[in-house]
């Protein structure tokens, strides 16, 4: 089921307003997540009107594909409806985390992705040695990914996903500061180092890293 996209939410309020405006929209948002945990599909309409916007530029910024996003955001609304319940609000704003299901279901399908990108360049690996690679450039490829491989399993998750998003996702500094929720300073200070490692573990011939912005 596709998902219609308009502009759902309200213009933005004035500066000094901003607080009260999220504030009686989290109120609102609390008390429709408890109506949908009794099975209201009403207030399960009124919270897809409201939020919609948000949920769906976390997942089209992490995806940059507008139709797998639509997935990724009905999905959301499907975990929403069938687990409510879980919802705390001791422990922080609803939208946040409604974002956070949102974001989780994205980079897992970013993740799919990229695995079924790796399966379609394995199989054409495959179809070039069938027909007649020569054998020292497969050996080549099969050391530089062993090595890449192993590099990449030595540096923290955290890490990883820094070098991800600045190299395979080509986001800013800032970009990445902004989605891992990190100061600045802390995301160019840990790229440099992961850079650092990638580069002293990886033989010269194999190095493919480039500076970061």
């Amino acid at each position: 089921m596709r998902i219609c996209y308009h502009s759902l939410m309200p213009s933005r309020a004035p500066t000094s307003e901003n607080g009260s405006v999220e504030n009686e929209l989290d109120q609102r948002i609390a008390e429709w997540i408890q109506s949908i945990s009794r099975g209201d599909e009403e207030a399960l309409g009124q919270l897809y009107d409201a939020t919609l916007s948000r949920l769906y530029a976390v997942a089209v910024r992490i995806l940059d594909d507008s139709g797998l996003a639509e997935d990724v955001v009905a999905e959301t609304y499907h975990e929403l409806w069938q687990h409510a319940s879980r919802f705390d609000r001791s422990k922080g704003r609803p939208i946040t985390w409604m974002l956070t299901i949102c974001r989780n279901r994205a980079l897992d399908a970013y993740r799919k992705r990229a695995a079924d990108a790796r399966k379609v360049d394995s199989a054409a690996g495959e179809d070039s040695f069938a027909a007649g690679s020569a054998p020292d450039d497969l050996l080549d490829v099969v050391q530089q990914g062993h090595a890449m491989q192993a590099v990449l399993a030595s540096i923290s998750a955290d890490d990883r996903q820094l070098i991800a998003l600045a190299f395979f996702r080509d986001h800013s500094h800032q970009e990445i500061a902004d989605f891992v929720q990190m100061p600045l300073g802390t995301v160019k200070s840990r790229i440099r180092r992961a850079l650092k490692s990638l580069e002293t573990a990886v033989p010269e011939e194999y190095q493919i890293v480039r500076e970061a912005k």
